[in-house]
C-alpha cells in the first residue's frame, strides 16, 4: 500500500489538479484527503474533482469541513471574524446532498502502508479537529493529543505547515497544505506514504492559476487577497508558528 496525503485543499482547484497530476506521475493505491477540502473560493469544482476519484479517496473530515455543514444548516459557528463570509460563500453554494456527503465524513482512518505498518489519519489531533499540534510541541502535548490511539505513525493537518518529527517512539508527519501552505516557497505540499515518508512539494503556475480563480471566483470574498497570500506568495513557517503561539 502506497498513500499519498493531502491536506488542507482549501478550495484552490489548480493547486490540487497540479498535485494530482505529480500524484498520478509517482503511483499511489490510495489518496487521503486530509480534511478541510472546501472552504475556499472553487468550493464546488474542488468537490467534484476529488469525488470523481473515486473509491482510490480515503475522506476525512475538517474543522472547515464541519464548519460548513453548520453554516448550510444555518448554526452559530465560532469561527474567527476572517472565515465567517468564506465559510458562508461556499455554504451557500452547497445542495442538500453535499451537506449530507460532508456531514457523513469520518473524523480519522487508520491504514496499513508498505513500511510504515499501521498509520492513523486525522485532520487536527486524536480527540479535536481544531486542536494545534506544531513542530515545536513539547512531547506531553503530543502524548495527551492522541492517547486515544498507538499507531507508531500518525499523520495530521490543519496547520498547513509540513513536519515529520518522532515524539515519545512515535512518528508525527504534517505534509502541509496543497491550497494554502505556510512554507518557504509558493507551491502545493503534501505527502507521498509508503515505503517511507517522503514530504512533496509540487510547483504550478501561479499567474495562471490566479486568472483560474478570479474567473472562476470573482465574487467569492476577498479574492485577490486569497490569491495575494496563498497563489502568489505565502506566510514563511515562522510567521505561522508565531501567530499559532
Amino acid at each position: 500500500m502506497r498513500v499519498a496525503v493531502l491536506a488542507d485543499i482549501h478550495g484552490n482547484l489548480p493547486a490540487l489538479d497540479a498535485v494530482l497530476a505529480d500524484v498520478q506521475a509517482v503511483g499511489v493505491d490510495r489518496i487521503v484527503l486530509n480534511g478541510d477540502l472546501l472552504t475556499g473560493p472553487m468550493p464546488m469544482q474542488t468537490l467534484e474533482r476529488l469525488r470523481g476519484l473515486g473509491d482510490q479517496a480515503v475522506w476525512i473530515r475538517g474543522n472547515a469541513d464541519r464548519e460548513l455543514v453548520a453554516a448550510y444548516d444555518g448554526e452559530p459557528n465560532d469561527l474567527p471574524e476572517v472565515a465567517v463570509a468564506p465559510t458562508e460563500y461556499c455554504a451557500a453554494h452547497l445542495s442538500r446532498k453535499h451537506r449530507d456527503f460532508l456531514d457523513g465524513l469520518p473524523q480519522s482512518a487508520t491504514l496499513e502502508v508498505t513500511g510504515l505498518g499501521k498509520v492513523l489519519f486525522c485532520h487536527a489531533t486524536g480527540r479535536s479537529d481544531t486542536e494545534i499540534v506544531l513542530v515545536d510541541s513539547p512531547l506531553e502535548r503530543f502524548r495527551e493529543a492522541f492517547a486515544g490511539s498507538d499507531e507508531p505513525t500518525v499523520v495530521l493537518g490543519h496547520t498547513h505547515m509540513p513536519f515529520d518529527r518522532l515524539a515519545d517512539r512515535r512518528r508525527f508527519v504534517n505534509p502541509g497544505s496543497v491550497g494554502m501552505p505556510y512554507a518557504a516557497t509558493p507551491a502545493a505540499y503534501w505527502g507521498l506514504l509508503g515505503p517511507d515518508v517522503v514530504l512533496r512539494r509540487t510547483a504550478y503556475d501561479p499567474k495562471a492559476a490566479a486568472d483560474t480563480i478570479l474567473a472562476a471566483a470573482p465574487d467569492y470574498p476577498d479574492v485577490h487577497a486569497f490569491i495575494a497570500d496563498n497563489v502568489l506568495n505565502i506566510p514563511s513557517d515562522a510567521e505561522a508558528l508565531a501567530a499559532f503561539s
